[in-house]
């Protein structure tokens, strides 16, 4: 009888132990509020509406690790988006939209992982560097459609290595597989064949060294409209013409970008270059060229004010620019929970053929589409609040 209950406490202690050196977290962001533009469709229609993934895209998500013992440790995340407004899962509708990987972490050496994840053009520009990442103007202040990859570069079947942090730097590479026999580099749809994919590959480096830092990322995806859910990649928005015939034309997207931070005492400035390259299937290239800047005063831990411009400019097959402002006015009421008021203006300039270039304020047409044939700006307000859990 005594050895059973010794046994039996044995057995208890060390599951408790198993257990307790593994962990799964639920996490997740709620952002809500309403939002006004003066010009959705053409300049005599004004939209007031509830808008939600403003700040930061409304999410929920698990993540993992196991150790497995000698500084390495199995990890998964497993992350999806909604809209608080309806409760839809965004992405395409896709359950782990956001991300969905499994890898191995070693210690002073780095991650290695497997699944849908982020481009290091994501990784270590968009959230560092860029006026969206670094304000609660958030996917207001991201450029159009996200052309540069800067917040939703979310790449399938891929492979990818992050490394440890070595005194202050961090780098890494990825690839993505397009899982198309025959078509080992991607391969856009064929009429009465093959229903096309995506290849792509990413690279990155970031050196941080007290109050600042220096971000740089490549990334090339092969016929972007290939991937699912499809990149945001609507060039067609631009113009009532359209710039291209669409994303499906696009064979190759390629982006580079650069980007620096500092921070003294409260203040914190940044600064951020891209140059994004379309290569459509057919007829010329166009090149994107896109520049932010911007500054953030904490007034005190709860109240700070965000200012950031961009200049967004196209060359090559067509041509224009749009300069954009941002002002933001964010106040945490919890290390959780804050509210915040934005506005942003959008001027563009320029024509796609015989049509104006258009404005569109935010990384996505959804928000307020772009200006219409007859306007060529935007102006948006927004109160908003986040949750973080």
């Amino acid at each position: 009888m005594n050895k059973k209950v010794l046994t039996t406490a044995l057995l208890a202690t060390f599951a408790g132990a198993a257990h307790a050196q593994s962990s799964v977290t639920l996490y997740g962001i709620i952002d809500a509020g309403i939002s006004y533009a003066n010009h959705s469709g053409s300049a005599s229609q004004k939209i007031f509406k509830y808008d939600d993934g403003v700040a930061q895209g409304s999410r929920w998500g698990m993540r993992g690790a196991e150790d497995l013992g000698g500084g390495l440790k199995a990890i998964f995340v497993l992350e999806g988006g909604f809209s608080s407004a309806n409760g839809t899962a965004s992405q395409g509708g896709a359950l782990f939209g956001r991300q969905a990987f499994v890898g191995l972490s070693k210690d002073n050496i780095g991650a290695l992982t497997f699944g849908r994840q982020y481009s290091f053009s994501t990784d270590y520009l968009g959230g560092a560097y860029s006026n969206g990442g670094n304000t609660v103007a958030g996917n207001y202040a991201y450029h159009i459609n996200d052309i540069d990859q800067l917040t939703s570069s979310r790449i399938n079947n891929s492979v990818k290595f992050s490394s440890a942090n070595f005194y202050g730097l961090t780098f890494g590479a990825m690839y993505g597989f397009s899982n198309q026999a025959g078509a080992f580099g991607g391969a856009p749809t064929v009429t009465g064949g093959a229903t096309g994919s995506s290849r792509t590959y990413s690279f990155g480096a970031n050196y941080a060294y007290g109050p600042f830092s220096l971000g740089a990322a490549y990334t090339d995806i092969k016929f972007p409209a290939r991937s699912t859910p499809a990149f945001p990649l609507n060039l067609a928005n631009f113009n009532p013409g359209t710039i291209t015939s669409g994303p499906a034309t696009i064979r190759d997207l390629r982006t580079f970008g650069v980007g620096g931070r500092y921070t003294l005492g409260p203040a914190t400035l940044w600064a951020l270059y891209t140059n994004t390259l379309l290569q459509p299937i057919a007829l010329g290239s166009t090149a994107y060229t896109a520049y932010d800047a911007g500054a953030k005063y904490a007034f005190t831990q709860a109240l700070s004010l965000a200012l950031g411009y961009s200049y967004m400019h196209l060359s090559g097959a067509s041509n224009g620019h749009w300069n954009q402002v941002d002002a933001a006015l964010d106040y945490a009421l919890s290390k959780r929970t804050d509210v915040y008021f934005l506005t942003v203006y959008q001027d563009a300039a320029g024509k796609v053929g015989t049509q104006p270039l258009q404005a569109q304020i935010g990384d996505s047409n959804s928000f307020f589409g772009n200006s219409g044939s007859n306007s060529q700006s935007q102006l948006a307000f927004r109160v908003g609040m986040r949750h973080k859990f």
